[in-house]
């Protein structure tokens, strides 16, 4: 059988598991992809005996793997951007099919790095970056092929959903932090997780392979989670809603919807039932109706299953030398279009919006006039009497689906009505049924 040599650069968490998974199931690897996948050299910035890499070459230089002719994919496990992007142009420069597991890598540098390897005829494969172990670039891409995708949804940070599942406790939103990066779910610094960088980076791959646009991260509208309070979402409780902070992305006629923010979810979606540190992706076609992809989203094995399933794709590719590749975003070059990506005050949902007011007659029905005037239909209202504090009283409206932008003049009118005191808060609302 014939051997397909890999050099892996990184063996952190995701480059440790894929080193384990491939000697561990070696001869079940073997069988699937017709071939031997043989790691014929591994460099990282830290030596890891603990793998017990035995004779494998290894070495602290990571173009050591590029420069290996006996290479034929170069696997980056190094995370980050610029070094990332170097190696990764390097690897495609010496002809080398390379397979990453960098989502950050592939949102921001991805048209270039997919035009360079178009040049050289390279696969470039990205799975284990979007979804962890869930599969969910190979369902879009493939088995969706006949589907016009209408949208998709998403909890693709399991930081975020494990806070977020911790606070309807009560717990504050700092507690639970120090908690998540105690377990090791959260990093030293949580930025990327709890402001939704990681999430529009997962994104804007999907969207970009579901509706057949370029790769554009920067016109993604991404909010965080870390202003939300127990008390928000505790109330949406009340209401029959649990918050979740959601990727979405949604084609229409006039462009696309490209968002990451918290969102108040119907109890009885699926999504809403999601909890801890696992994703889930809803994806709706037009032939299939509704899919949904449930699984851990990171972890050192679990990405390295998709790793290892790009790599025997590969392998395959490199072992019958034939000459096809599969497009890098499932669409061929030609039929990709620049699609707009709509700003925020384009998009269309539902919102729920907190107003602390003056408790006396006739405060309600102005605001109900200025919503009104927005054209903006009310669902159902909250006021509890036994949160009176100063005079004010939190007022809890969730409306009817309408443009951001009514609600974005709404909220101006409010906020500057003499009875309401502070900001108003607002979280979109999406249903999934």
């Amino acid at each position: 059988m014939k051997d397909v040599n890999i050099g892996i650069c990184g063996l952190g968490t995701v480059g440790g598991g894929t080193w384990e998974v491939l000697q561990r199931n070696a001869r079940l690897i073997a069988g699937r992809a017709g071939c031997n996948l043989k790691v014929a050299r591994v460099a990282s910035r830290r030596p890891r005996p603990d793998l017990g890499l035995g004779d494998t070459p290894f070495s602290t230089d990571i173009y050591d793997v590029v420069r290996d002719p006996s290479i034929d994919v170069v696997v980056e496990l190094i995370g980050g951007y610029d070094e990332a992007r170097a190696l990764v142009l390097a690897a495609i420069a010496e002809g080398k099919h390379v397979v990453t597991a960098n989502k950050a890598l592939i949102a921001v540098y991805g048209n270039e790095i997919f035009a360079a390897a178009r040049e050289k005829n390279v696969i470039v494969a990205y799975e284990a970056g979007v979804a962890g172990g869930i599969p969910v670039m190979k369902a879009i891409r493939e088995g969706l092929a006949a589907n016009r995708i209408n949208w998709l949804a998403g909890i693709i940070n399991g930081t975020g959903n494990y806070i977020l599942t911790e606070m309807r406790a009560g717990r504050a939103f700092d507690e639970v932090l120090k908690e998540a990066q105690a377990l090791g779910y959260a990093e030293a610094d949580p930025t990327f997780d709890v402001e939704g960088t990681d999430a529009a980076h997962k994104l804007t791959i999907m969207a970009s392979a579901a509706f057949g646009v370029p790769l554009q991260f920067e016109r993604a509208y991404t909010e965080g989670i870390s202003r939300l309070t127990p008390y928000d979402i505790s109330h949406a409780e009340a209401l029959g809603y649990r918050v979740k902070h959601l990727g979405i992305a949604r084609s229409r006629e006039d462009g696309i919807e490209l968002r990451v923010h918290p969102t108040l979810v119907p109890v009885e979606n699926l999504i809403a039932k999601v909890d801890g540190v696992t994703n889930a992706i809803l994806v709706d076609g037009d032939a299939v109706g509704q899919t949904m992809y449930h699984g851990p989203g990171a972890g050192d094995e679990a990405t390295a299953s998709s790793v290892i399933a790009d790599l025997v794709d590969v392998a395959r590719v490199v072992v019958s030398g034939s000459e096809h590749r599969i497009p890098y975003l499932g669409f061929e070059a030609e039929a990709v279009t620049d699609h707009q990506i709509l700003p925020a005050e384009e998009f269309r949902s539902a919102y729920y919006l907190r107003i602390q007011a003056l408790d006396k007659p006739g405060v309600l029905a102005k605001i109900a006039a200025i919503l009104s005037d927005q054209g903006i239909n009310i669902e159902s209202i909250m006021q509890k009497e036994s949160e009176l504090h100063d005079g004010h009283i939190p007022l809890i409206l969730l409306t009817h689906t309408v443009l951001e932008k009514q609600v974005n003049k709404a909220i101006s009118e409010i906020e500057a009505l003499p009875e309401v005191e502070d900001q108003v808060v607002r979280i979109r609302a999406e249903n999934f049924l």
